[in-house]
């Protein structure tokens, strides 16, 4: 069980070091990162401090800079690598309706144009994964034919499929809304999973924790989609009403627990392929304890679910003993792992306290002095 805590990773992104806020306004920060070589500096001090989060997810173009190499350098000397590149196609006035689902062959061309520049900087950086979030959709009955749509994307992730190089896969994310409100193109896990099927091993679905209607079992998707060797990762974070970002296991713990324990069940822990990324805007926290705080809670219930007792679950499962069965969950799930993961650090060279270690250590007031002038980097930034 210490093995796998201390073999864990996870990713940080870049934008959650950068302002964000919501439709109504995005709130400065003091400190905050200017540009992309500032983000992996904050991103460093979160795998100091936690030993578990060795890479950062980028953003193009916010996080587009002239020497990509450079950047990948940089990032090593900190003990960082580059993770997922993760294209934008929402934030340009050609995209009002649509990237590369859209009904004008000049826009759709575009979109693609981007997608496949980040294919090659992925190869730059050293990235593996990229990751792809289309905010393509409908207002309104009538806007575009769906199936014509569909048939737009196809085309697009057909595209970007072929021009990945070896060992580098495409993950294929989903929202059953926002921004369009009548019909979003990529709704939800089945059409990712019927597109990710199409398109063969170098596509897979990818899990956004916060992208599922009220009362959806997440845990039922994540293991039907582990055992079609499907699931390629998540962006953890939490919600309490939509696609709210928070702190991961924020807003329901329990629910975070329930997914790592189909992860640990179908032996997925120790999988590579399924990819442990936050997806996070931190609106008003202090935009690095409170990714250190995201990694902590990920880690709690990554140590729960390696606590259920397997065998008594299965046993109970067979027997068709449920409240046994649900016990032997309940059991894990209420054991207090803190002081285990303590004990974890400790081993590892690390400050049994993460977030006091970070404050103790004065990296926070620190960039609130240096980072003074300049444009700080946050959305469309």
């Amino acid at each position: 069980m210490k093995a796998a805590l201390k073999s864990q990773r996870i990713e940080t992104p870049s934008w959650a070091y950068g302002n964000s806020g919501t439709r109504f306004k995005v709130f400065a920060q003091e400190g905050v990162p200017r540009d992309a070589f500032e983000k992996i500096e904050d991103a460093a001090q979160v795998h100091a401090r936690t030993g578990v989060a060795p890479s950062v997810a980028l953003h193009i173009p916010w996080d587009r800079v002239d020497d990509y190499a450079e950047l990948r350098a940089y990032a090593g000397e900190l003990g960082i690598e580059l993770g997922a590149i993760n294209p934008n196609v929402f934030q340009e006035d050609d995209y009002r309706l649509g990237s590369v689902c859209n009904p004008d062959p000049a826009v759709r061309a575009k979109a693609l144009a981007h997608l496949l520049e980040c294919v090659e900087i992925m190869e730059e950086t050293g990235s593996r994964t990229l990751s792809l979030w289309f905010a393509d959709g409908l207002n309104y009955p009538g806007q575009d034919s769906i199936p014509a749509r569909q048939d737009r994307l196809a085309e697009a992730l057909v595209a970007v499929r072929d021009r990945l190089g070896p060992g580098r896969r495409m993950l294929l994310e989903y929202k059953f809304f926002e921004p369009a409100f009548y019909a979003t193109d990529v709704p939800d896990w089945g059409t990712a999973y019927a597109h990710c099927v199409e398109l063969g091993d170098g596509a897979q679905v990818l899990v956004d924790t916060g992208h599922h209607a009220p009362g959806t079992n997440i845990e039922f998707i994540v293991a039907l989609l582990l055992s079609r060797g499907k699931l390629g990762g998540f962006h953890f974070n939490s919600r309490f009403y939509a696609d709210d970002d928070l702190m991961a296991g924020a807003a329901d713990p329990f629910q975070l627990f329930r997914i790592t324990h189909e992860i640990v069940r179908a032996g997925a822990l120790e999988d590579a392929g399924v990819a442990f990324m936050l997806d996070q805007c931190h609106n008003i926290e202090p935009k690095v304890p409170a990714m250190i705080r995201s990694v902590l809670n990920v880690q709690e219930a990554t140590a729960k679910a390696l606590l259920v007792d397997a065998d008594a679950l299965s046993r109970a499962q067979r027997e068709g003993d449920v409240l046994t069965a649900n016990a032997v969950l309940m059991d894990a799930y209420n054991t207090d792992v803190r002081p285990l993961l303590a004990e974890i650090r400790a081993d590892m060279g690390l400050d049994p306290d993460p977030v006091a270690a970070y404050h103790r250590s004065g990296y926070g007031k620190r960039i609130a002095a240096e980072r003074v002038g300049g444009a700080q980097a946050g959305w469309g930034a």
